[in-house]
């Protein structure tokens, strides 16, 4: 006398996989909203660096300016830079904020700020 066990599959249901769809599509459209964000920090931190080497406060924020104007920044001005001097190095540093509409009256603010060392 054998006994026999059925056996049952596993898997997802199909509204279980459109819930994790739906996931995976809200978090897409998020991060690519995030994306461009994070790259524009990237290219304010490089146009930071390269502002140092100017002599005078006007100097730096005219080099920021133009590198800015290169690069498309459009967060954050030269006029906005905080520019102070630390022995005989220049050191730049910046904070801004963006906002990303998520739906109705919801947003999601990022806060970056950087220094130049």
């Amino acid at each position: 006398m054998s006994i026999q066990f059925k056996s049952k599959q596993g898997g997802m249901s199909f509204l279980g996989l459109l819930f994790v769809g739906g996931l995976l599509a809200v978090t897409g459209v998020i991060g690519a909203q995030i994306v461009p964000t994070a790259i524009e920090y990237q290219a304010i931190h490089k146009a930071a660096n390269k502002s140092r080497e100017g002599s005078t406060v006007a100097e730096v924020r005219a080099i920021f300016d133009r590198a800015a104007a290169i690069d498309n920044i459009e967060s954050i001005k030269g006029k906005d830079l905080e520019v102070t001097k630390n022995g005989d190095k220049i050191v730049v540093s910046f904070s801004y904020q963006r906002e990303i509409h998520l739906a109705g009256p919801g947003y999601l603010t990022l806060k970056y700020s950087g220094r130049t060392k």
